[in-house]
């Protein structure tokens, strides 16, 4: 059954930091190619990483790969702080200013191409929302809401206009395009990252208190890599039992 398009594909070079939207990537056993695959340890909290929930202003730091998806090396990740510098992972003078900034030491770690480990993605390998629930979302909230407050892979435009009918589908399998199938597992549970906007930086908390009254503190679904190929944006998604 055609559920939909797939509209916007985000993936997020850096682990906290604002993602890109791409046209088309390949789809790892682990999620999206590179997704969350340069982090910061937060020497603070041994073992744990960096997040917007310590220092929300990760969010305006814009990373993007330039250059093609080569699995043996990233291409170049590049970096655009809230100031407008860029810079280039691995780059000294970036690392220094997180620290600054955040009042926290950190370390980087690169995760090789072929395999991000769960833990960087924290839940499962790929977060879909759909633009029918977000449209939703904002009409229970009573403001606009940007469905990158979620950090989703996913955003997927339904032919069905019933909002969180995405809900329904766990257990059951979903083919985008040709190749890569996904298989539905369980809601997200969100945290005070959603409060953040990924404009500004500045917190709404009254959107967590929102999700947490009406939706019983979930909002977009959690899926598991199947089958692995290539997707594109207007793929069409199709439910599979």
């Amino acid at each position: 059954m055609l559920i939909g398009h797939i509209k916007e594909i985000v993936r997020h070079p850096v682990k906290s930091f604002h993602g890109e939207n791409v046209q088309k990537t390949k789809i790892m056993e682990y999620g999206l190619y590179g997704d969350r695959s340069h982090a910061f340890l937060d020497e603070k909290r041994p073992g744990k990483f960096l997040t917007i929930t310590q220092f929300q202003e990760m969010v305006q730091y814009k990373a993007r790969f330039v250059g093609e998806e080569i699995i043996d090396n990233y291409p170049k990740v590049e970096i655009m702080t809230p100031e407008g510098k860029v810079f280039e992972w691995g780059d000294e003078e970036l690392f220094t200013e997180i620290e600054n900034k955040s009042k926290r030491k950190v370390s980087p770690i690169t995760y090789n191409p072929s395999h991000v480990p769960l833990g960087a993605i924290e839940e499962e390998h790929i977060q879909l929302v759909t633009d029918v629930s977000v449209e939703k979302l904002k009409e229970i909230w009573g403001k606009s809401v940007n469905y990158r407050r979620f950090r989703p892979n996913l955003l997927i435009s339904l032919v069905d206009k019933t909002p969180f009918v995405e809900e329904e589908w766990f257990g059951k399998r979903i083919k985008i395009g040709r190749q890569v199938e996904l298989e539905l597992k369980r809601h997200c549970e969100r945290c005070m990252i959603i409060t953040v906007d990924p404009d500004n930086a500045e917190r709404d908390p009254s959107l967590l208190k929102t999700v947490v009254k009406e939706r019983e503190n979930r909002f977009g679904i959690y899926a598991t890599v199947i089958k692995t190929g290539e997707i594109h944006v207007g793929d069409e998604a199709v439910l599979c039992e």
